[in-house]
């Protein structure tokens, strides 16, 4: 709406971050805000540890376009080690495999879109804006590149962003938005990711409050085998 997709600006950013000959670990966290529209052209990312301990490692990058800075990032960065573990969250159950749910239609739409093969359970991007307000947002999908690659941290990443706006999926009217603030947790190791490949992943994704102009989205990122991938939070600008 006021820039292209932030998914692809904070896979960038993160990437930055592990290209850099001093990363330590794998990424944990990655929080990205979203100072201005990114325009087309060059973009330089600038990438600085800036505390390196034992096992993990903070980071601060920058996204500059000319003399503008138009996205900044906080990652953390840990070299993980066994200890025990358990997850509270609940995948969804009884959905349907992939292959047994229809692709969403993407001709006409944005590119990013395009990029995508998702398979919608249940609160699918609305086919018309017919302003027949829904009682919830929640969505259910599956959801993989397009053209498939096979999972790494910077694709997960994007992915934490591919929710459509819940706005949309609540009110079914057009609206003006915009991320703000995305902030991805990363539950799993690259060892994990490998296994996934280029398989589907199921995500579920669902507002908790809309107020005064900005309202938020939250969202998981699980494996077809049921392991908690990603777990992601954002707040976005709105304006009817």
């Amino acid at each position: 709406m006021v820039g292209p997709f932030g998914g692809t600006t904070a896979a960038q950013l993160l990437q930055a971050a592990l290209l850099h000959p001093e990363r330590l670990g794998e990424p944990v966290a990655l929080t990205v805000n979203f100072a201005a529209p990114v325009a087309d052209g060059e973009i330089r990312f600038l990438a600085r540890p800036v505390r390196t301990n034992r096992s993990t490692q903070h980071w601060i990058i920058e996204a500059h376009q000319a003399e503008d800075l138009v996205a900044t990032a906080t990652a953390v960065f840990a070299v993980r080690r066994e200890t025990w573990s358990d997850v509270e969250a609940v995948m969804p159950a009884n959905v349907p495999e992939p292959d047994a749910v229809p692709r969403m239609p993407v001709k006409g739409m944005p590119a990013w879109p395009q990029r995508y093969d998702m398979r919608f359970v249940e609160g699918a991007f609305p086919a018309a804006f017919d302003e027949q307000e829904q009682a919830h947002s929640r969505s259910t999908l599956w959801v993989r590149d397009e053209p498939e690659r096979a999972l790494d941290f910077a694709s997960l990443a994007a992915l934490s962003d591919s929710f459509f706006p819940r706005i949309y999926i609540r009110r079914r009217r057009r609206a003006m938005i915009g991320t703000v603030s995305l902030t991805t947790y990363f539950h799993a190791d690259s060892a994990l990711l490998a296994q996934v490949g280029t398989r589907h992943v199921l995500g579920v994704a669902k507002a908790l409050n809309y107020r005064h102009g900005y309202f938020d989205q939250t969202g998981e990122l699980w494996s077809p085998e049921g392991q908690l991938l990603a777990s992601t939070h954002q707040l976005v600008y709105f304006k009817d």
